[in-house]
């Protein structure tokens, strides 16, 4: 694994993480879009594509792409964060030495930097699955988010600046999850499929084969999480306790309701995933 025979670091600006999350988010959002409909649904069955046909036929195309600003303002956020900050301590990590660090330094490097990213990113997130679920709501429900932006404003004014760090647990728990899953088992698949599988480090393939892998594992990890906080950011009561809206869930729906919506998750999260590597790969090459 990484302790075996380490791999050269690359150094690379703090930005490309964010910027590689940003281009993935815009390629996959309808995938995004149809998960947080199954995950907030009060109707149980609806498959992946049921959702998106309803979505089709209800609100049109251009629907597909409701909440476009917040998922770019996340991903700048909280990614550009989570990638930044991994790579800056696993550059001191690493020391005068050069090399990737063993999985037992680098697995808590990538907890730390998916909280911090999980903490600045949580404003965008809420709007984010705010604006993504809002045709699904009655039309007195509705919020009417222009945009980020107004969707950041309106809940510092309507529901006091503490609104925008509802479901911060939950999803700093999802980010160290998902940081964690997600960019180590990148580094360890990539580092097995080069140093034992005899694939080229620069090739697409590998970089393809890695993330595909760090994608499925990061899906099963984060799903129940990822459900508890579209949960709690979407919820219509703005005082309600996080355990209470988790607790009527399992009441009405069961314990598996952790795991709605995982096959449009992993569906999403594959190719989101793939497109961050491959696009922070090709970047890396520049440098």
């Amino acid at each position: 694994m990484a302790g075996d025979k380490p791999e050269t670091v690359k150094h690379y600006p703090f930005w490309f993480g964010g910027f590689a999350s940003v281009v993935a988010a815009v390629c996959t959002h309808p995938l995004d879009l149809a998960k947080v409909r199954m995950q907030t649904a009060e109707e149980r069955g609806k498959t992946m594509m049921q959702t998106f046909m309803h979505v089709l036929q209800n609100e049109g195309v251009f629907a597909m792409y409701k909440g476009l600003s917040a998922s770019i303002l996340r991903q700048a956020t909280y990614s550009t964060t989570r990638f930044g900050t991994y790579e800056k301590l696993k550059d001191i990590a690493s020391g005068d030495s050069n090399l990737t660090p063993p999985f037992y330094i680098i697995l808590p490097i990538a907890m730390a930097a998916g909280w911090i990213g999980g903490a600045v990113g949580n404003p965008a997130d809420i709007v984010n699955i705010r604006m993504q679920n809002d045709m699904a709501l009655h039309p007195h429900d509705r919020r009417n988010y222009r945009n980020a932006l107004d969707g950041l404003w309106r809940m510092a004014r309507d529901e006091g600046p503490r609104s925008l760090f509802r479901g911060i647990w939950p999803n700093t728990t999802r980010g160290v999850l998902m940081t964690a899953s997600q960019m180590v088992s990148y580094d360890e698949f990539k580092n097995v499929l080069v140093h034992h599988g005899g694939m080229d480090p620069k090739s697409m393939t590998t970089h393809f084969s890695a993330s595909m892998l760090a994608g499925l594992v990061a899906t099963t990890v984060c799903s129940p999480v990822d459900v508890a906080k579209t949960r709690v950011m979407n919820a219509k009561e703005r005082h309600q306790p996080a355990m209470v809206i988790l607790k009527e869930a399992v009441q009405s729906e069961g314990i598996l309701f952790a795991f709605r919506g995982w096959m449009p998750s992993f569906i999403r999260l594959g190719p989101h995933t793939i497109v961050t590597f491959i696009v922070l790969e090709k970047l890396k090459s520049l440098v």
